[in-house]
């Protein structure tokens, strides 16, 4: 008689497939963008929280069994928040034996001075850090600079530039710093920050809240969150959906004239590529053929007079 599993095996079994989830989409996003490349030297910024946290050990797992050679450098920006356990992530990373910095910066006074009492501090905060990142990434001679960014941050961030900025956009899983210098990278992209959240729960690492933005419950960012968050419950499987359309754009069917060239549109000859298809006859698929099979069986019990007086479909209003 075979013999259930335990419950620990249960959960052993669980954080296994997880785990194997979380790696198999970060060198998915990897191959995918070219983000990392023999030779590189990939600074991992680590600010304490669960998304940093879990890039660093899977790239730490990817550069053990990666066919390429690369470096990784932990740096974390101590912005000087009052409170902030300043002993935590040395002796985490010590523990580990990864090359490390810590940079001293005092951001959150400059923030607090700045932003006027109720304001989100978000903007300027992270203006701030990465001007100091890139200048710390320029002196260590990194290459590639490494942000915890996921999947879901990536889909919010696409909401808030339409709701809030008139663009559509959203974080890339790679881009080139402003002045050109610089290539951040984004290997969490494919990952879901609910798989980052067990993942980081089960391996129990040392997190550091952010007092300074984390505390601010009216963010903009929250209430889309809690709107993508009540999508996926409601509709499973739409938080996949949206985002394999980032992957999936079709400028000729927005309206950006930069993006697609709307006033030199002609007709042709020719079929034209991501035309309109409301004139093309109809593809059928196995399943499609198949349902109607079994339709027409259903209607052999159907009177024939009725069947005789069908009247043939028409569209108007074109």
């Amino acid at each position: 008689m075979n013999q259930l599993p335990s419950s620990s095996q249960k959960h052993t079994l669980h954080f296994n497939k997880l785990q194997k989830r979380i790696r198999h989409n970060t060198g998915r996003a990897i191959a995918d963008f070219n983000m990392i490349e023999d030779g590189d030297k990939v600074m991992v910024c680590l600010s304490g929280g669960k998304d940093s946290y879990t890039m660093l050990d899977v790239l730490l797992h990817m550069q053990k069994v990666a066919p390429i050679s690369f470096s990784i450098i932990a740096v974390n920006l101590d912005q000087k928040q009052p409170g902030f356990p300043e002993h935590i992530l040395p002796e985490y990373l010590t523990k580990l034996g990864v090359d490390f910095e810590v940079v001293e910066e005092d951001t959150y006074s400059i923030v607090i001075d700045k932003v006027p009492e109720g304001k989100t501090t978000c903007a300027l905060c992270s203006r701030l850090r990465r001007g100091i990142l890139y200048n710390t990434a320029t002196r260590l001679k990194a290459t590639k600079i490494a942000l915890g960014h996921h999947r879901d941050d990536m889909l919010e961030t696409l909401f808030l530039n339409m709701f809030n900025g008139g663009q559509l956009k959203s974080m890339p899983p790679k881009l080139v710093s402003d002045d050109g210098k610089q290539m951040v990278i984004r290997p969490l992209a494919y990952c879901a920050e609910q798989d980052i959240a067990t993942y980081s729960q089960h391996l129990e690492f040392p997190i550091i809240p952010c007092n300074l933005c984390g505390s601010q419950e009216n963010l903009q960012r929250k209430v889309i969150k809690g709107m993508l968050q009540d999508w996926q419950q409601r509709f499973p499987g739409r938080i996949e959906s949206m985002t394999k359309a980032l992957q999936n754009v079709v400028p000729s069917h927005l309206a950006d004239n930069s993006q697609f060239d709307f006033v030199g549109l002609k007709t042709q000859s020719t079929p034209f590529e991501n035309g309109d298809i409301g004139f093309d006859p109809p593809e059928m698929t196995t399943l499609d053929k198949a349902t109607l099979d079994t339709t027409a069986l259903n209607t052999t019990a159907l009177n024939t007079t009725a069947l005789d007086k069908t009247v043939p479909l028409t569209i108007t209003n074109i």
